[in-house]
């Protein structure tokens, strides 16, 4: 690969923030941030499991540190902002990647439904983004801001209704954030996966049913972790430069479904 090209995906340098890091989606992020040379902050409510986690990225030459992050508790955000600022300096990279899933229909969505789906997937996507651009425009530093959205906040999808909602409101938080954010140096931009295997998903689609599911749908199989690594590594990289703002799908062709 030319020499370029790998310069610009190295994150040397760069401090960033994983979100939601003890599982899932969120281990793949971390891990591949410190391969690419970034000193990552594994944040989530499951110390233990992040312990682990930066165990085994400082066991393959990475750098990374723990810290107890509840998403949905402001204080708790500000509070490990505050520890990671005091031990390794100001967060250049943020991937808010917490989430939670609770399918149903709309019709039996109730008022604590939605506050638990709608406050985890997307006012805690702002409320993270916010601490963390405030303190690089602060610091004086740019930065890069990567909104775990879903390819259901593209497009709707049954007995997905507050989920999909959520992730709609966190592109056009993307959107809005970047706008603003630019002459800052901050690009923000959303990455929209599709269906790839977590603990969220996993009985479903090893059940019958999900099999049928993914026999239907364009890719007829599910992403592989892998195949999130490199839309990762250009949004957060300078391989992104002059891209903000928009909302990425990696799905295999999901959204290409006729109707």
């Amino acid at each position: 690969m030319n020499d370029a090209v790998i310069k610009s995906l190295d994150l040397s340098g760069q401090l960033a923030l994983v979100t939601g890091a003890s599982s899932g989606l969120g281990v793949h992020f971390a891990k591949v941030l410190a391969q690419a040379g970034a000193t990552v902050v594994a944040a989530a409510r499951r110390v233990d499991r992040l312990e682990s986690l930066v165990a085994d990225i400082e066991a393959a030459g990475g750098k990374a540190m723990a810290v107890a992050m509840d998403v949905n508790d402001g204080s708790s955000v500000v509070a490990a902002f505050d520890q990671v600022q005091a031990n390794l300096g100001t967060v250049t990279v943020v991937v808010n990647n917490a989430g939670v899933a609770d399918p149903s229909r709309f019709v039996d969505s109730t008022e604590d439904k939605w506050d638990f789906t709608v406050d985890t997937n997307l006012k805690a996507v702002w409320r993270v983004s916010r601490e963390a651009s405030e303190r690089m425009i602060k610091a004086g530093v740019g930065g890069s801001i990567i909104n775990i959205s879903s390819i259901l906040g593209l497009q709707p999808s049954s007995n997905n209704t507050l989920y999909a909602t959520a992730k709609a409101g966190v592109i056009q938080l993307t959107k809005n954030s970047a706008q603003e954010l630019w002459r800052h140096n901050i690009r923000v931009n959303a990455l929209c996966p599709g269906y790839f295997e977590t603990e969220i998903n996993t009985d479903f689609f090893q059940s019958e049913k999900g099999a049928q599911y993914l026999n239907k749908i364009p890719p007829r199989r599910l992403g592989q972790m892998d195949e999130l690594t490199m839309p990762l590594l250009m949004l957060a990289s300078s391989a992104g430069s002059f891209i903000s703002g928009v909302a990425l799908p990696v799905d295999g062709g999901h959204l290409l479904q006729s109707l």
